[in-house]
């Protein structure tokens, strides 16, 4: 795992309110399990449908309720942003006007980005990863056009205010490590056993 200078920063900082940015053809997995355990670690989380209703519908016709539109929201309220995957979900957030401007607000005001999977394509479009270390899926390497470095040997990847990850798989790892360093280490232990994450972990034979 690489994380980046600047860890320690924001390790010292208390920023417990996200956003996720939802569009059509979402990756549910990569969407919900962050928004599941933040929640259950009491970081506040609303879900922010990109179009004109509050269902949107994700990359396995699974149908979710966002909590709010993105023209209806405060930024200012918010201390980060996670970008989910799925190809066509991403493909629209980063078509997206609105959702580029507050990518490049955020990172401009030095708030916590995250992107998983295609998400980092987001990233790529606003054009804030030029210097950055990152990892995404294998699929979308290719299809980055101004990156700094793409770190495809790790599962997630933290360079300054960044955060990505590679997919689905990783979600829970991701959710981990951001609660570790919003909460601490008690908060995602508590998660984690609430989760059975650590009998998993004991039963494989590793600790993350």
């Amino acid at each position: 795992m690489t994380f980046g200078c600047g860890y320690n920063r924001f390790m010292e900082e208390f920023m417990d309110r996200f956003l996720v940015f939802l569009a059509d053809g979402f990756e549910e997995i990569e969407a919900l399990t962050l928004v599941d355990y933040f929640r259950r670690a009491d970081i506040f989380v609303d879900m922010v449908s990109v179009g004109n209703d509050l269902f949107v519908v994700g990359s396995h016709d699974i149908i979710v309720k966002a909590d709010r539109l993105i023209d209806d929201i405060d930024l200012d309220f918010y201390d980060g942003i996670y970008i989910p995957g799925g190809s066509l979900g991403a493909k629209n957030l980063r078509d997206d006007k609105r959702v580029i401007d507050i990518v490049k607000k955020f990172d401009e005001e030095k708030k916590i980005i995250c992107a998983i999977c295609a998400g980092p394509s987001v990233l790529d479009r606003a054009g804030i990863v030029s210097d950055r270390n990152l990892v995404c899926h294998p699929s979308v390497e290719k299809s980055l056009l101004n990156v700094g470095n793409i770190k495809s040997d790790k599962l997630i990847v933290m360079d300054g205010n960044i955060f990505t990850s590679r997919g689905a798989g990783a979600s829970v790892f991701l959710a981990l490590k951001l609660i570790e360093m919003i909460k601490g280490i008690d908060v995602k232990n508590s998660v984690k056993a609430g989760i059975q994450e650590d009998f998993v972990e004991k039963y494989f034979g590793f600790n993350f």
